[in-house]
């Protein structure tokens, strides 16, 4: 513990320059980069997740939540997104939860969103 102490006396008489050196010559030699850590010291309350980029979804899938009063109109909209006979469009409709389009992309889930709601339903992507 005595040489533990010792170091510590001998790197609190560095200067600034100095201990910056120092880091560097140590990280090459460990392969290790003391950057990360700082930064996460440097926000207080951030995590190790926080840190890590999150990915972007890329499929979507359109569900009805509600048809909405103009029922008739949600199932034109249904059959023309999908090839779905009249029945099952109408069964997709009244079925709260219902999936329209499955595992689509960005755009074609927004605009399929955009079509219903103008048809009167509630709409998520999920």
């Amino acid at each position: 513990m005595a040489e533990l102490n010792q170091i510590v006396d001998q790197l609190s008489t560095l200067s600034v320059l100095e201990a910056a050196e120092l880091v560097k010559l140590l990280e090459e030699k460990w392969g290790v980069s003391a950057a990360a850590p700082v930064a996460m010291a440097a926000m207080p309350g951030a995590s190790a997740a926080a840190a890590e980029p999150v990915e972007e979804k890329t499929e979507f899938d359109v569900v009805i939540k509600d048809p909405g009063a103009k029922k008739i109109d949600v199932i034109k909209v249904i059959r023309q997104l999908t090839s779905l006979g009249l029945g099952e469009a109408k069964t997709l409709a009244e079925t709260a939860g219902g999936k329209v389009l499955t595992g689509v992309g960005k755009d074609a889930a927004t605009d399929a969103k955009k079509r219903l709601e103008e048809a009167g339903a509630a709409v998520e992507l999920a």
